[in-house]
């Protein structure tokens, strides 16, 4: 039996479709999004918003999302940070700098004191993401 952690990211405004399309487009992969509507919600403001979105790459990396329904309380960016670490330099730092871009940068992405490079950023949608370069091994 397989058991995978999950991402899930809860957005507000109707905001996850538009930022689970960027993270598709940063990582590639297949999304399947499904709306409210598609699910029958009574509600018609609900209709196009995203019940339940998921993301899976090549990479194996799996990410979900949904529009929080009015009524639940939401903090965008202070509750949750992804973190992405690995050996493929050039990937990592494609991902980082189209994550990147939009948002805000907390460490930028160079050499920590431990030897990997590291950096933070929040991404346009409030986001926080840990990059995490492993060292070549001697």
């Amino acid at each position: 039996m397989t058991i995978r952690l999950n991402p899930y990211i809860a957005f507000s405004g109707g905001d996850a479709r538009a930022a689970m399309e960027f993270y598709h487009s940063v990582f590639g992969g297949t999304l399947v999004i499904n709306t409210f509507g598609e699910f029958g919600a009574p509600d018609p403001s609900l209709a196009d918003k995203v019940m339940h979105g998921m993301l899976e790459t090549p990479a194996g990396l799996a990410l979900m999302g949904a529009d929080s329904p009015p009524g639940m309380e939401h903090t965008p960016g202070n509750n949750i940070a992804i973190s992405l670490s690995g050996d493929d330099a050039g990937t990592l730092r494609e991902w980082w700098a189209r994550l990147s871009d939009g948002g805000s940068v907390s460490t930028p992405l160079e050499k920590q004191m431990w030897g990997d490079e590291f950096g933070t950023c929040r991404d346009r949608f409030g986001i926080e993401w840990m990059v995490n370069i492993g060292a070549p091994k001697p």
